[in-house]
């Protein structure tokens, strides 16, 4: 069972290691680190600048102990001047007390001075590796955003793109129906044309109907031509034309009549 389990465990972190390297933009893993490292940066800085307060209010508690020594000096120097020996002792054991709180200080502002050193080259150092980093960091992107673009424009020109997939498999489905349209319009044409299918409408017309219909129209369109002709002469000829057209006309119209009938039983 703990096979089993361990088996498991392992194929389920192959695919959560594949499907996260998957979702994984390497511009945007850059500018994660290089926000990280801004943020330690920041930090680096802000404790220069604690050590640096620090350091100067030690001064500053030097300087007020360094005044308050020089004071206590004069009182005692005035007090053994007056004849007050007792007073001139106090003074100075208080002064004695105060300088070594000074020397204390002095001590501790020397450490600080040492540690504000430090933070501060450190803090220079981390500068110019971000800076480096930074240069790098745009390098890398601006060569993987190249490189993402070469490799769509080479998928889009041989067509293995997804999308380029669904564009060329558009046009297939495009093309098939197409052609099965044209197959279905072809068929029933040909149905039409050779009377297996009736036209509900009554407009359709066998061979012999549309050669009488085409003779009829060429015989009228003669005639018209003719009589244009006799108008335009100021003759008899019109109506000779017109009568010899009408002769012809009847005896055209005679033979199709008598025509018909062959052609009704061929």
């Amino acid at each position: 069972m703990s096979g089993v389990m361990k088996r498991m465990g392992m194929i389920f972190r192959a695919k959560a290691n594949k499907a996260l390297d998957r979702a994984e933009d390497p511009r945007e893993t850059l500018d994660y680190s290089y926000q990280k490292q801004l943020e330690l940066l920041q930090k680096v800085r802000r404790g220069v600048a604690d050590v640096a307060t620090s350091r100067k209010r030690l001064e500053l508690q030097l300087n007020q102990l360094q005044g308050q020594s020089s004071k206590l000096e004069d009182q005692g120097r005035k007090a053994l001047a007056l004849g007050r020996e007792d007073l001139a002792r106090e003074a100075l054991s208080r002064r004695a007390a105060l300088q070594q709180q000074v020397s204390d200080l002095e001590t501790q502002h020397q450490t600080l001075q040492g540690e504000e050193e430090k933070l501060t080259l450190a803090a220079q150092r981390l500068q110019a590796k971000v800076d480096a980093f930074r240069t790098k960091k745009e390098t890398i992107k601006a060569t993987y955003t190249a490189a993402q673009a070469q490799t769509r424009i080479g998928e889009a020109f041989s067509g293995i793109s997804e999308e380029m997939g669904d564009v060329g498999m558009a046009i297939q489905r495009a093309e098939d129906k197409t052609a099965q349209l044209q197959a279905r319009a072809g068929a029933l044409d040909e149905l039409l044309a050779s009377g297996a299918l009736d036209d509900p409408t009554g407009m359709a017309k066998d061979d012999l109907t549309a050669e009488l219909d085409r003779l009829s129209g060429g015989s009228d369109v003669e005639l018209e031509l003719q009589r244009m002709k006799a108008e335009l002469a100021g003759g008899s000829a019109p109506k000779q034309a017109i009568e010899g057209g009408n002769a012809g006309s009847g005896q055209a119209a005679s033979h199709a009549e008598q025509e018909r009938p062959r052609f009704d039983k061929q």
